[in-house]
């Protein structure tokens, strides 16, 4: 079986981002070549039925793992509580990996959803993760960002 990753979709150049752009990185790119990595883009808000643009999100509460625990909470700059959307989209994106047997990641720093080390929590970046990234990596994923590579 041909070795995939999930990866946001992005940095593959996507304009998928809550303002309607993309984050293409080259770098990510060049790792999926060097590797020979099939990439599957991934973008969790998307599969969680919101729009692109959309309002930008943050956590008011906690991180990704909070969340999935129960005691975070993510709101958009409206106010709006979106953690249910986030959590429904993190098990899509979950099940994506388990359909395609995927174990690796690469996700977007400091999204609400794929940030790996650092996300936005009431106007500052805090250590901590992403939903769809704490779900992937609690379900035995590996989980690089861009900066990683």
């Amino acid at each position: 079986m041909a070795k995939t990753a999930l990866v946001s979709a992005c940095l593959l150049g996507l304009a998928t981002r809550y303002d309607g752009s993309d984050n293409l990185s080259p770098q990510v790119v060049s790792y999926l070549k060097q590797k020979h990595l099939i990439p599957i883009p991934v973008c969790p808000e998307q599969l969680a039925g919101m729009p692109t643009p959309r309002p930008k999100c943050w956590f008011t509460g906690g991180d990704g793992n909070a969340v999935l625990e129960g005691s975070g909470r993510i709101c958009d700059e409206h106010g709006q509580d979106t953690t249910a959307a986030f959590v429904r989209a993190a098990k899509e994106i979950y099940r994506i990996a388990e359909l395609t047997g995927c174990k690796l990641a690469i996700l977007k720093q400091r999204s609400p959803s794929c940030g790996s080390r650092t996300v936005h929590c009431n106007g500052k970046l805090i250590s901590g993760m992403g939903v769809t990234a704490a779900m992937l990596q609690n379900e035995g994923l590996e989980i690089l960002s861009e900066e990683d590579l």
